[in-house]
């Protein structure tokens, strides 16, 4: 009873009434029950008059206890409203009886007005699948559904739930707007002629420059007639400019009003439709003159300026420009063109017309930015543009910086640096590989000693002994190309030398390349090695053979080498930054064959480059050939005429008569046939162990006592203990102490002491370093007997 009374005060009002009467009915109800059972009518009234007694006081007490009405919350929409305004896309929201309580007018500009959704103007069965969405958003909480507005155009509905009361539309298009073609129906439409009567004359073009779409004021002035067709013709067909950069329509002639032609993107890429308005100038004598008063000194003073400059006026057309910005720009002084960007490339139209309008109207200030010039479409040059002040009507000074021959100066200089850095790796590999070589023909040497003619092992190792030969001249190639090989240069005439080689060309040729020979007047002679310029000519004629099978497979082509002198003169004419001035004897080798490609003139003289099929050449030929020219004081340039085949140029300094001076030591020991047996002590010093081993085995089979070390510090030392030498014979490059710095030492001591250097690298290279008197040069690789030989002519000089 009591949760029953409880009750009454927690629930609706109705059921608390129904609750709060209940004592009363209980109360007659018993006092019915004792009137007929008892019979008395005095108790049955007391019991109803109980009931109601208590009914009355427990409305009373309802009524005290009463709780206050609780005030309903009110949505708030003002942020709603505010967001909603500030979307794109259409959106509305609406609440479960389906009223709408919020939309933005990209909603009402989608439906022309406010309607409740799902009820919208839509086609098909448009409204029934909203409908359907939206009961499943209340459902599910989110759906979608495409459908189609009454113009057929389709949009996409995108419903969210919010809470449980409110239901949030959002409605965006499918289609993809396509700007060209909406610029195009402007155009030919209402809008057209609308800016047509403002005096705006406008086409759509295509990325090819003809027509696609233009409005009626265009048609009339460029054809005469507003209905003329202009599709797919040629649109700078209807203009044509003047001498002085008046753009004019082709049908007005030179005394129609000038016109300025404007380009608006309004599309990205490069093929993409463009956008151009025409517009009249208003004054017909454009562009405007500077002030006599200053015009013409300041026109007078650009045109003396020796770099390239122009004046542009505000509204970005050129006032006036000296001939060093014409021919830095590709101008052509006669017919100049109106506007700076008609310089440019596409590309660069839009971004260098916008820096010119800024600095025009802006404070004076430099602006800096590359442009491609339509001449010249793939190097890009430097532009500065200035605000000018005080010079009248020109606002802008505009500077051309062609930087055209500062890059190919920069190219040059790198690729000095990276052949000088690749041909010190190959000199540094071509030490080591010697010193390999070294020991592996010094064995094959000894272990011939013990095998006869005949022996099984001996075909073996004269084959061992045969490739390590064939190895050493790989790394005389390599020395060849870092400019470090041993020359033995002559005074020598080139007739000479190809005159020696040519009958080896012939047969190198085969019958079917004709070989011509011409020779000039007046040749100097040269100082080089006579071997070394045979190897170059025979790797070019191997070369150009090559090319000219490639060419014609069946056979045929021409070789032809020419000697000239150039002097002094014609190398300034030549102006070429690589070549000093001087004279020259000059090598010159073409063919008839494929050419070299443009992309290739840059790396041919790289070593291991090669244009040859894969398994054809080595791609050291011209690598050995660019070592051998320059180690000979020359230069050599290769070039691919337009007539097809390929041309390479030799310049060898003329040899100028020298004062007699000291004779120069041999450079080597040349094999001697002789007694080859010795006496005496000789000193080896040597890093490396291998080669040190073969040296002191051959020395002392020939009967020298010999003392080794392996660096010059314990040469010293030993020296100390044995102080009675007869000969040093030492490597140049050792750690530590190197071999010329220890045999200054001992020729402090023993002055007349005979030295013999050894080395792996190139004996013209060391000797420039190699301060020391009357020393004697072995290279490396060197057999038993070389050395042996070495070391005995060393003795008996002495």
């Amino acid at each position: 009873m009591a949760t029953l009374f409880a009750s009454a005060f927690s629930d609706t009002p109705r059921r608390r009434a129904g609750v709060l009467w209940l004592p009363a009915l209980c109360g007659v109800a018993v006092a019915l029950a004792l009137f007929f059972l008892v019979g008395e009518p005095a108790v049955a009234a007391g019991f109803a008059g109980a009931g109601l007694l208590i009914a009355a006081a427990l409305f009373a007490w309802a009524a005290l206890r009463r709780p206050a009405p609780v005030a309903v919350a009110q949505t708030d929409w003002s942020v709603a409203h505010v967001l909603a305004a500030s979307a794109h896309e259409a959106l509305a929201v609406t609440d479960r009886a389906g009223r709408l309580a919020c939309a933005n007018p990209a909603f009402e500009m989608l439906f022309g007005g406010f309607p409740a959704p799902p009820s919208l103007p839509l086609s098909g069965d448009g409204e029934a699948l909203l409908h359907a969405a939206s009961r499943e958003a209340w459902r599910d909480g989110e759906a979608v559904r495409q459908v189609s507005l009454s113009d057929a155009s389709r949009i996409t509905a995108h419903l969210v739930r919010a809470g449980d009361d409110m239901l949030v539309w959002r409605f965006a298009s499918t289609e993809t707007i396509d700007l060209p073609a909406k610029a195009q129906a402007m155009l030919t439409g209402e809008f057209g002629d609308r800016i047509g009567g403002a005096g705006i004359m406008a086409a759509v073009l295509r990325p090819d420059g003809r027509v696609r779409a233009a409005n009626s004021v265009l048609r009339a002035r460029a054809m005469g007639d507003r209905d003329a067709e202009m599709e797919g013709r040629d649109f700078a067909r209807f203009l044509v400019t003047d001498n002085r950069g008046f753009v004019r329509f082709e049908r007005e002639g030179m005394n129609g009003n000038p016109i300025r032609v404007l380009h608006l993107p309004f599309a990205d890429g490069e093929q993409s439709p463009m956008l151009v308005a025409l517009l009249d100038e208003e004054q017909v004598n454009l562009p405007a003159p500077l002030p006599q008063s200053a015009g013409g000194h300041v026109r007078s003073l650009v045109s003396l300026i020796p770099f390239g400059i122009a004046l542009v006026d505000r509204d970005g057309r050129f006032l006036h420009m000296n001939s060093a910005f014409c021919k830095s720009a590709g101008i052509d002084p006669d017919n100049p063109p109106l506007y700076p960007s008609d310089l440019v490339v596409r590309e660069d139209k839009a971004p260098f017309a916008d820096v010119i309008r800024r600095s025009a109207n802006g404070a004076a200030y430099a602006a800096d930015m590359p442009v491609r010039l339509k001449e010249r479409p793939d190097e890009p040059v430097a532009v500065t543009l200035v605000g000018a002040r005080g010079l009248g009507e020109a606002a802008v000074l505009v500077t051309f910086k062609d930087s055209g021959e500062e890059s190919k100066l920069k190219r040059q200089v790198a690729q000095q640096t990276k052949m000088q850095a690749v041909g010190q790796l190959a000199g540094g590999v071509a030490h080591d590989f010697n010193n390999i070589l070294t020991a592996i023909i010094g064995h094959c040497d000894l272990m011939l000693m013990r095998h006869a003619p005949g022996d099984s092992d001996y075909d073996d190792i004269q084959q061992v002994r045969a490739n390590s030969h064939r190895a050493a001249s790989l790394t005389r190639q390599l020395l060849a190309f870092s400019r470090q090989q041993t020359l033995r240069p002559q005074v020598l005439q080139l007739p000479d030398v190809i005159s020696e080689v040519s009958n080896l060309l012939k047969r190198l040729l085969g019958e079917t390349v004709e070989l011509v020979v011409q020779h000039g007047r007046g040749l100097g002679p040269v100082r080089a090695d006579p071997g070394q310029l045979e190897q170059v000519v025979v790797n070019l004629a191997v070369n150009a053979r090559d090319a000219m099978l490639s060419k014609h497979p069946n056979g045929g082509g021409t070789l032809t080498i020419e000697t000239v002198a150039v002097s002094s003169a014609e190398v300034r004419r030549l102006a070429d930054d690589e070549l000093p001035v001087g004279d020259y004897t000059a090598l010159i080798i073409s063919d008839t064959g494929t050419g070299i490609p443009q992309e290739a003139l840059g790396k041919i003289f790289e070593p291991f480059y090669t244009t040859k099929e894969v398994g054809k050449g080595t791609g050291l030929g011209l690598s050995t050939v660019y070592g051998i020219i320059k180690q000979s004081g020359g230069y050599i340039f290769a070039e691919s005429p337009a007539g097809g085949g390929a041309r390479f140029s030799i310049f060898l300094p003329v040899h100028a008569a020298q004062m007699p001076g000291k004779a120069a030591t041999p450079l080597s020991a040349r094999p001697k046939k002789g007694d080859l047996w010795g006496s005496g002590t000789i000193l080896l010093v040597e890093d490396e162990d291998m080669v040190r081993a073969v040296a002191e085995r051959a020395l002392t089979r020939q009967g020298y006592t010999v003392l080794t070390a392996e660096n010059g510090e314990a040469a010293l030392e030993l020296m100390e203990e044995n102080p009675e030498l007869d000969l040093l014979i030492s490597d140049v490059v050792m750690p530590g102490m190197d071999g010329p710095t220890m045999a200054n030492r001992i020729r402090k001591r023993y002055p007349d002491m005979p030295i013999l250097f050894m080395s792996g690298y190139a004996e013209e290279q060391l000797r420039n370093s190699i301060d020391i008197d009357n020393v004697a040069f072995l290279p490396k690789p060197f057999s038993v007997q070389q050395l042996a030989e070495a070391a005995r002519d060393v003795l008996r000089a002495e």
